[in-house]
């Protein structure tokens, strides 16, 4: 998995896999998420991430 914040743009965007966007759904209000050709999800984009969530550049990892 591949974690990215765009400052700039006020991005963060949640890669899961290298496979290719067939198609890509605005599930929430500034939540997108694409979809690979078996209906998989790619990733996850959240858009205007600092008026929704704190620090969003921090990020904490855990694995249980």
């Amino acid at each position: 998995m591949n974690i990215k914040y765009d400052k700039e743009v006020d991005v963060i965007y949640l890669k899961f896999s290298d496979a290719d966007i067939v198609e890509s759904d605005e599930d929430k209000p500034g939540m997108i998420i694409d979809y690979d050709k078996e209906g998989n999800i790619v990733g996850i984009e959240y858009l205007d991430a600092s008026k929704k969530m704190e620090k969003p550049g921090s990020l904490i990892y855990e694995v249980e």
